[in-house]
């Protein structure tokens, strides 16, 4: 056996069915389009939704609901148990986190989390705190502050 012996099995391979070559082909003249009309014109393309000039359903039912995604207010969050990577007597601010690659993305405003234990005596200076974060910084006694936006 060799390379050029080499053929697809039966039926595998389907050659093009070419249209317009003939009125003995059985798909000339119109080439299976039809008689005239929109879709036997070249480049044509119904939009999707179109009912043939009905009044479409996306058109016929009501307007619902609202989304306010483009004013939505978004926070970086960061977790008290991230912040044990830090030194003592460190104030962490939102650009003290960006500077050393702390948190990835920063979205304009900080948010603390309550996730983990903090053993480090530092100072906390964010946008937002939850309330489980609230709650450990107090037992704690550290100091934090919310700063405005």
């Amino acid at each position: 056996m060799k390379l050029s012996d080499l053929k697809n099995n039966e039926g595998a391979r389907k050659s093009r069915y070419r249209v317009g070559r003939g009125i003995g082909s059985g798909n000339g003249k119109t080439s299976g389009r039809g008689h005239k009309g929109q879709k036997s014109r070249s480049g044509y393309s119904q939009k999707i939704g179109f009912e043939g000039g009905q009044m479409p359903l996306q058109r016929r039912l009501p307007k619902r609901g609202f989304n306010n995604y483009e004013f939505k207010k978004r926070f970086s969050i960061i977790n008290l148990g991230q912040l044990n990577s830090l030194e003592d007597g460190t104030v962490v601010t939102p650009q003290y986190l960006v500077e050393n690659n702390i948190i990835k993305q920063y979205e304009g405003a900080l948010k603390v989390l309550g996730e983990g234990e903090l053993d480090k005596k530092i100072e906390i200076h964010a946008h937002k705190f939850s309330q489980s974060a609230i709650e450990q910084l107090d037992k704690k006694k550290l100091t934090w502050k919310e700063i405005q936006r």
